[in-house]
């Protein structure tokens, strides 16, 4: 052993003085203690969203600071701060100047800026949304009709009530119809769905605020549109998958030609 050094500067980074690796409450924490050493921010991100996942850090909860995540990964400051840095792009953390990283609740917020640039207000883009709408809803309606809650049907009920006085005037009944889809996409109980569904709506309301702003839009057609709803509802309140998957698939289909008339041109 060199002059100098004792036995214990001699020992690999972690080891205790008896040549066991302690292990970092930290570390542990996040799963520090097995990242390969190649990209590593990728790694770093991948235990950190584990981490969030598996519940050993709760949305509320402080993350570690950059320093303290650096330095229980073995990484620069600089790789840890990337990816935080990613983390709050993908809506999984909350970066506020001056104070602390939060762990956030999964929300729809990143999915719903992908879509905004994806659609950027092209024909093209636009149809693509409403294609997608399509494919969720009807499977989603099946869904809702076998997941659903006493209350989450209590809560669509209301809605449904309000779009009933709302018909005839654009803006209430654009609101409330945009939450009788996103709570139908609620009460199917799965996340993604959901996500999916709220994301899309920014884009949907700009259609639709076109869509029942047309001139040639009277009482009778209001009236259709709301009943189409009101069957949606009754098939779930039914508890009746097929029926409520039937219900969701005519009410598209009724409202086809009228959009593809309005978006079928640059």
């Amino acid at each position: 052993m060199p002059h100098g050094r004792s036995a214990e500067d001699s020992m690999p980074k972690g080891a205790g003085v008896n040549g066991a690796l302690d292990i970092d409450p930290l570390d542990a924490l996040l799963g520090a203690e097995d990242v390969a050493p190649v990209r590593l921010g990728e790694a770093v991100i991948e235990k950190l969203t584990q981490a969030i996942l598996d519940g050993r850090l709760k949305p509320g909860d402080a993350l570690p600071s950059e320093g303290r995540i650096a330095a229980s990964f073995g990484v620069s400051k600089q790789v840890a701060r990337e990816a935080i840095r990613e983390l709050a792009a993908m809506g999984v953390v909350h970066i506020q100047q001056g104070k602390v990283t939060r762990i956030r609740d999964l929300d729809a917020e990143p999915l719903g800026r992908f879509f905004r640039f994806a659609v950027r207000g092209s024909a093209t883009g636009i149809n693509e949304a409403i294609e997608l709408r399509r494919i969720l809803e009807p499977p989603t309606s099946k869904l809702a009709a076998t997941a659903r809650s006493d209350a989450e049907l209590a809560h669509l009920g209301a809605i449904l009530a309000r779009m009933e006085a709302s018909l005839g005037d654009v803006p209430s009944w654009i609101e409330a119809d945009l939450d009788f889809h996103e709570t139908i996409g609620t009460m199917s109980g799965n996340r993604l769905l959901k996500f999916q569904i709220r994301a899309l709506r920014p884009i949907i309301s700009e259609i639709m605020e076109i869509f029942n702003s047309r001139g040639n839009r009277g009482p009778v057609e209001w009236r259709e549109t709301y009943e189409r709803h009101v069957r949606i509802f009754n098939a779930i309140k039914a508890g009746d998958a097929h029926a409520a998957f039937g219900a969701m698939s005519q009410h598209f289909e009724a409202a086809d030609a009228a959009v593809k008339e309005l978006f079928s041109g640059e």
